[in-house]
């Protein structure tokens, strides 16, 4: 069993995938801004874990719409 599973059906579309990202690295630098480290390093960290495996995860071309 997988903590995060990024071969989810959920993550197929591009623009899911990438909001994600987003979501994850900008709430990191809003913690980072307001001086709270330890979320702002987990969020950070979590924002570019999916962006590694999002990176490397071979879908279907023909689900990207």
């Amino acid at each position: 069993m997988k903590l995060f599973d990024f071969e989810h059906p959920y993550f197929r579309p591009v623009w899911v995938r990438i909001l994600v990202v987003v979501i994850c690295l900008g709430w990191g630098l809003f913690e980072l801004s307001t001086g709270e480290t330890f979320w702002a390093v987990l969020f950070i960290g979590v924002g570019l874990i999916a962006a590694w495996q999002f990176a490397t995860i071979d879908y279907d071309k023909d689900a990207d719409e």
